[in-house]
């Protein structure tokens, strides 16, 4: 079953990113510390009692203001309502009832999607301060204090009974694949091209987002399952902009359920950041992948960027820095170029990310990994990792257990990290290495 979505929508300084970032239990900086990646991050994931969704904040909502970016504001905060499962709407205790709430809560009553109207910075949680709030025609306003903590945990309880009931996810054989990518990168074409020009049957799988389902098909005589998402085209009443803004919120329900993920880029065009947002969102969700440059007979064409595939793969190498261990395919679903290899490579890298390696071959790698390059020390003080056990796969998972593991510092676990990647076959897939120090084994 993949995660509810809970959108907090508002008017501009009323602590909708407070909100935000006591649901999630840290503060969610703007700029992340791997470049590109994260980069304006509007959502993240959060569990209250048991249940998992992912909750959206998003920009102050003035619709009388004349400032140019409203509405690209305006644009971002429908996306965000229309693929929302529950709306949190917060409004400001201390300034009551203003103009721009009564124009957003006229949004939210048009819409289908339950709404939890939040009454904010009701320090002396003074209930009788709500009461205005009735006029806005949303239900009953429920107190909290952001700076204090008070009352988030009801409005919680609120936004959770509001989700679907939890159901077992549909049993269904073979490799589950998503297509993700922003908008008019070719991803209705690749589809159509691995499906075959007659769809087979569709199936909704009960519990899942409203516009995901799985397309069972059939490839060199096995079985796979696309997921295949409406919400990446574009919506009614959704200007293209909003789409390209929250395409990766439209993407996460199929990544989430994904086995493969294929990322799709289009070749007649410059790289962009929402690119990278997404394939950062993939390498985040822990998801073996492809990248497929789409369009690759259209490059060099009039208005289209000329570049060769070693030059596509050099700048792929500086953008998505972050996951050096890509597999990229140049793929056309106009004239079938690369569609061949698609399926095979789909194979490859869950098989990677399915590798189990034996805690002999591992400590070998290990050991030779220290006599070329001892762990950091400080003070006098030396990390000594004394072994490596694999904890899970998909991803693959390593635990080492050493002494002093807080020296170990993100150029050494890359140094690891690259030393197993050298032994073993992990392309295209992420892997995640943990270190515990004696007094957690």
């Amino acid at each position: 079953m993949t995660k509810p979505i809970v959108a907090i929508v508002g008017r501009a300084n009323v602590g909708k990113s407070t909100f935000f970032n006591k649901v999630c239990g840290k503060r969610i900086s703007i700029v992340d510390d791997v470049a590109g990646v994260t980069r304006d991050r509007l959502y993240a994931d959060a569990t209250w009692s048991g249940r998992d969704f992912t909750i959206v904040d998003t920009g102050g909502v003035e619709m009388s203001s004349e400032d140019v970016f409203q509405k690209e504001i305006m644009e971002q905060v429908l996306a965000a309502i229309e693929n929302a499962n529950v709306i949190v709407f917060l409004v400001d205790g201390k300034t009551g009832v203003t103009q721009s709430d009564e124009d957003v809560a006229k949004l939210l009553r048009k819409q289908k999607v339950p709404v939890v109207l939040v009454v904010n910075k009701l320090d002396t949680f003074d209930r009788s301060a709500t009461y205005e709030f009735y006029s806005l025609g949303l239900g009953d306003p429920m107190p909290i204090s952001c700076a204090q903590g008070k009352g988030i945990g009801d409005v919680l309880d609120k936004v959770i009974s509001y989700f679907p009931h939890e159901l077992p996810e549909q049993d269904v054989s073979g490799l589950k694949i998503s297509l993700v990518g922003r908008p008019n990168v070719g991803k209705s074409s690749l589809v159509n091209r691995l499906l075959g020009k007659k769809r087979v049957v569709v199936s909704d799988i009960e519990g899942t987002t409203r516009d995901s389902v799985v397309v069972p098909f059939r490839c060199n005589k096995k079985d796979y399952n696309l997921i295949d998402t409406a919400g990446l085209r574009r919506q009614r009443g959704v200007e293209k902009q909003s789409v390209e803004g929250y395409s990766v919120l439209r993407s996460m329900s199929a990544i989430e359920m994904s086995d493969v993920v294929l990322i799709v880029f289009d070749a007649t065009a410059e790289i962009s950041e929402q690119d990278v947002r997404i394939a950062g969102y993939v390498h985040e969700a822990g998801k073996p992948s492809v990248i497929l440059v789409n369009k690759w007979d259209a490059r060099g064409t009039q208005g289209a960027r000329q570049c060769s595939k070693d030059e596509f793969v050099k700048i792929l190498q500086e953008k998505l820095s972050f996951m050096s261990y890509f597999k990229v395919l140049f793929v056309s679903a106009l004239d079938g170029t690369g569609l061949s290899q698609i399926m095979n490579t789909v194979d490859e890298v869950f098989e990677n990310a399915s590798r189990r390696i034996t805690t002999g071959v591992l400590n070998d790698i290990l050991h030779d990994a220290i006599l070329n390059h001892e762990p950091p020390s400080k003070g006098g003080r030396k990390c000594k990792i004394m072994f490596v056990t694999q904890a899970a796969t998909n991803p693959p998972k390593f635990v080492f257990f050493c002494k002093e593991p807080q020296f170990i510092n993100f150029a050494y676990e890359r140094y690891l990290e690259n030393r197993l990647r050298e032994r073993v076959d992990f392309s295209g897939t992420p892997i995640l290495l943990s270190f515990k120090g004696k007094e957690e084994e």
